[in-house]
């Protein structure tokens, strides 16, 4: 440690004494603190993911509009990334943390909202008892049903366009929030920690952060075992189960667990000091405080005056084009541009594929992902970095780590594309005829005379293997009903079945799936692409912190987090929302109006489901493979030079950019 380092800190001194007493003097406890908030506000952004196909069944959105509701929070933190990482010197970084877990926790308890404000969750035959199903059966004469929950009024459209401002302004300030959490604590932790251990406790960091969307997934799993309405609703009155396809889970409860959890994880935050002791090492000046930011524009860095907001505006464009100018840090980012835009994908709607492909639950979907995948991203994390640690890679050795694991990531997930369900086949007046060829029966002749809802969703199994979207539907004239139990034993009399042998009955709920057998072949090999993709995590990450001028550290983070907010974090869910939307074949309604989409060609739906993941694998796969070429190139040049100094020594005076040895040597220690 510096003379000015032992005068600061006082270590020959009374408060020196209290330095090393107290523990948010300590890098390690800010490494446990931050991972615990990166962990809770995780689990706050990956709860809406979680939740979203139930969200989009509660207020009859589109995979799109979901979509576009999961990627909002990237906007507000799009346009402040930058401005925050460069202030990120000058300011009291772990304060920053804390104020904006502060805002992360209120934009968690403003998208509960809806809940309370919107009336109890109205269905198709909202209450299973006798007369209630029997105006869901077919009765010949009537006139067209026109339900109450039907009916459009003024102010129920008006609610609904409050739900969705609702949420959207939550997304928003859940990214605003966020903005200074990652690139601070990052940063923070690479000042103060010693070189030999900063690759350590960013690969810890990443791993423990990686289990907020795992949490995330195990509460969403939790929660919607539980009706929307329990609160509500005596649990007498619910008499729907989660098997059914119409229950709602109570997505809104995880959202004030996980708020309440990111203000505790705030909390420490205000007691953290500016500037901490850097870390001890046994290696010679490798303690040594690294520049600051304000270096790359003071070009002085023994001084403290800070740097104006107008000298920052004027010579920003310069650092920011010297930056982008660094070819291996523009190919890293591309490669993890595709990576981040995948994984944001799957994490918005790989619980939904799931429900859909194989007919499970929602709730236990989210248990596989959390439980599952999402270990699988923190092993590979955990690997990547431990590899990098102990065998002492180069740069050129990390490229060639991500590049092995993402070829294998490749390998791994092409045999997804043949593991699914068919479509089961379903009868409805209506439907796609490009998407459901083969699949769809109309049975708008058989069911004319029932006067069937233009907007029933009561689905039930008929005799002959076909789904029909309601007992009317199906002409069912009769129903057998339980009292005891309150439930609907099967509907009799149907005129559109028609199976040899098995009558002309149905049973209530979906027909389901018949390769469910293929779930766990399909989470295992999922887990093992997302284990063998992870472990370019570190690797990359180290090869941006090492390739840039140490002064423009932050900077350099910050505009690689917004890269990816732009490349990835924005168009990724909505990519695969519409992705998945070009794959309906019966849309339900909604006022009129297309709402959420009721059967999906489901061999259609993992073709493009999973075949967009794999172009997104290989598309990282390629731009890791010329982050590898150009570091060869520079290895190359760089051993040329070393055989003519004085070609060297021209080179510098041009202001080549080169990865100097010294460099080569921090990725590995």
């Amino acid at each position: 440690m510096t003379a000015t380092s032992q005068s600061k800190y006082g270590e020959n001194s009374t408060r020196g004494n209290k330095c090393s007493r107290n523990p948010f003097n300590s890098i390690k406890v800010f490494v446990v603190c931050h991972g615990f908030l990166q962990l809770s506000q995780l689990l706050l952004s990956g709860y809406l993911r979680s939740s979203i196909s139930t969200i989009e069944k509660r207020f009859g959105l589109s995979s799109q509009t979901s979509g576009i509701l999961s990627s909002f929070n990237e906007i507000g933190n799009t346009v402040l990334i930058v401005f925050i990482s460069y202030f990120g010197s000058r300011v009291h970084r772990p304060r920053f943390i804390g104020l904006g877990a502060l805002i992360v926790c209120s934009a968690g308890f403003i998208m509960c909202l809806p809940h309370f404000i919107m009336g109890p969750y109205e269905y198709d035959k909202s209450f299973a008892s006798t007369y209630s199903n029997i105006t869901d059966i077919c009765q010949p004469g009537t006139l067209n049903q026109s339900p109450s929950s039907d009916q459009c009024m003024t102010t129920a459209q008006r609610a609904d366009s409050q739900v969705l401002s609702i949420l959207f302004i939550g997304q928003i300030l859940l990214g605003i929030g966020g903005v200074p959490i990652q690139p601070f604590g990052i940063s923070y932790i690479d000042d103060f920690a010693s070189k030999r251990n900063s690759p350590l406790y960013i690969g810890i960091l990443f791993a423990v952060t990686v289990m907020g969307p795992g949490v995330a997934f195990i509460l969403g799993s939790f929660m919607l075992r539980y009706y929307v309405d329990i609160d509500k609703l005596p649990s007498s009155e619910i008499v729907l189960t989660p098997s059914d396809p119409r229950w709602i889970g109570a997505w809104w409860l995880g959202f004030i667990v996980a708020a309440s959890i990111v203000v505790l994880a705030s909390i420490p935050y205000f007691f953290f000091p500016r500037e901490m002791p850097k870390e001890q090492v046994t290696n010679e000046g490798a303690d040594e405080r690294p520049p600051g930011l304000m270096d790359a524009f003071t070009n002085n860095p023994d001084t403290s005056e800070p740097v104006s907001l107008a000298k920052f505006i004027k010579v920003f464009p310069k650092v920011l084009l010297r930056t982008l100018k660094n070819p291996i840090y523009i190919l890293v980012v591309l490669a993890q541009a595709n990576l981040s835009a995948m994984i944001c994908g799957l994490a918005t709607f790989m619980a939904k594929f799931l429900e859909r492909q194989f007919s499970v639950t929602a709730s236990l979907a989210n248990l596989m992902i959390g439980s599952i995948n999402i270990p699988g991203a923190m092993t590979g994390i955990v690997l990547g970095g431990f590899i990098v640690k102990r065998f002492h890679l180069s740069l050129r050795q990390c490229g060639a780590m991500c590049i092995i694991g993402m070829l294998s990531c490749v390998l791994i997930a092409l045999p997804l594309l043949f593991l699914g369900c068919s479509t089961q086949q379903f009868a409805s007046p209506q439907a796609d005829p490009h998407l459901s060829v083969g699949l769809w029966h109309n049975v708008t002749e058989c069911s004319s005379k029932c006067g069937c809802s233009k907007s029933a969703f009561n689905p039930i199994c008929g005799a002959d293997g076909i789904e029909y979207i309601s007992p009317c539907y199906a002409g069912c004239q009769g129903v057998n009903f339980d009292y005891a139990a309150s439930k609907v034993l099967n509907y009799t009399h149907c005129d559109c079945i028609t199976s040899p042998g098995s009558g002309s009955s149905a049973s209530p709920g979906s027909c389901g799936s018949s390769c469910y057998h293929l779930f766990m072949p399909f989470m295992v090999l999922s887990f093992l692409a997302g284990a063998l993709a992870s472990l370019s995590q570190t690797p990359s990450f180290m090869l941006i912190l090492r390739s840039v001028n140490p002064a423009e550290k932050s900077l350099a983070i910050g505009m690689q987090f917004m890269f990816l907010r732009i490349l990835a974090w924005l168009p990724g869910p909505v990519m695969y929302g519409s992705m998945i939307d070009s794959t309906c074949i019966l849309w339900g309604k909604k006022c009129g109006a297309k709402a959420a989409c009721q059967y999906y060609n489901n061999n259609l739906l993992r073709q493009r489901f999973i075949g967009l993941q794999i172009i997104f694998e290989i598309g990282a796969l390629i731009f890791f493979i010329a982050v590898y070429c150009v570091l060869r190139h520079k290895d190359k040049v760089k051993a040329e030079e070393e055989e003519n100094p004085e070609t060297h020594k021209l080179n510098e005076t041009e202001g080549n950019l080169k990865i100097v040895p010294s460099q080569e040597k921090e990725v590995a220690t």
